[in-house]
C-alpha cells in the first residue's frame, strides 16, 4: 500500500491502538491516532485522511456521535469496531453513517483486508445494473438508474452498500443468490466466507423494506443456499 494513505485510528484503548499502528505502518500506511472522539474529530478535520477506524465505546463522546460528525463533511470510509456481537449496536452504527464494523477480539491481517476492501469500494465506480426501474408494486418501488428506493411512494433512506446488496437481489430476480456471491459482489472477496456478516445486513434490510421484517415477502432466505428478491403482484 502507498504510504501516501492515511488511516486515522480513534480507541481510547492505548495497547489496541499500537497494535494497529504496529501492522498499519509494516503495510505502509501513514497511521494518525486519537485516545478519545473530541481528538479524532479534530485529527479528522485538520489531516484529511483516507479510512477512519472508529471504536464504538468510548468515553466523553461515543463512536456513534464521531461518526455521525463525520458523516456532516466527509464520505471517508469509516470502520467501526464493537466490543459486542449485538445487532442493534451494530445496526446503529452502519445508521450513522458507518461503512463496515469489526468484532473485537478480531485478528490483524481481517482488519487490514477489511481497510483494503473499503479502500478499494471507495475508489470504485458504482456498480452498474441491466435495467433501469426493476420493480414496482403497491407498497415497493426500485429505481437502480436513479438510485432510489420508495415505500407507499415515501422515499426509503439506505447506505450505500445496503442499497447495492437490495439492488444485486432484485437486479437478479427471481435467482437465487448464493450467500458467497452476494458477499463478494456486494462487499468484496475478503468477505466471502463471512455469512453472520451478511446476516446483519439483511436483518436491518427488512426491518426497514418489509411490511412485516418477522415473516419477510420480499428478501427471501433459501436455508443454506443464500437470499433471492420475491416479486409481489
Amino acid at each position: 500500500m502507498d504510504n501516501d494513505t492515511t488511516v486515522l485510528v480513534i480507541d481510547d484503548d492505548q495497547t489496541l491502538i499500537q497494535l494497529v499502528s504496529s501492522a498499519l505502518t509494516q503495510e505502509n500506511f501513514a497511521v494518525i491516532t486519537a485516545y478519545d472522539g473530541q481528538e479524532g474529530l479534530r485529527q479528522m478535520y485538520q489531516e484529511h485522511p483516507d479510512l477512519v477506524i472508529l471504536d464504538i465505546n468510548m468515553p466523553t463522546m461515543d463512536g456513534w456521535t464521531v461518526c455521525q460528525r463525520i458523516r456532516e463533511v466527509s464520505n471517508v470510509p469509516i470502520i467501526m469496531l464493537t466490543a459486542r456481537d449485538d445487532p442493534e449496536e451494530i445496526v446503529k452504527g452502519l445508521d450513522m453513517g458507518a461503512d463496515d464494523y469489526i468484532n473485537k477480539p478480531f485478528q490483524i491481517n481481517v482488519l487490514l483486508a477489511r481497510i483494503r476492501a473499503n479502500l478499494r469500494r471507495a475508489a470504485t465506480e458504482p456498480t452498474t445494473f441491466k435495467q433501469n426501474v426493476v420493480y414496482s408494486d403497491d407498497y415497493l418501488a426500485i429505481n437502480l438508474e436513479e438510485h432510489r428506493i420508495t415505500i407507499r411512494g415515501e422515499p426509503m433512506r439506505l447506505t450505500p452498500t445496503e442499497f447495492n446488496l437490495m439492488a444485486h437481489l432484485v437486479d437478479a430476480a427471481p435467482r437465487i443468490v448464493p450467500y458467497r456471491e452476494l458477499l463478494e459482489q456486494v462487499w468484496g472477496f475478503e468477505y466471502i466466507d463471512d455469512i453472520d456478516y451478511l446476516r446483519v445486513y439483511v436483518w436491518h434490510l427488512r426491518r426497514k423494506l418489509e411490511p412485516n421484517s418477522k415473516e419477510p415477502t420480499y428478501i427471501i432466505n433459501e436455508l443454506g443456499v443464500g437470499y433471492r428478491f420475491e416479486k409481489q403482484y
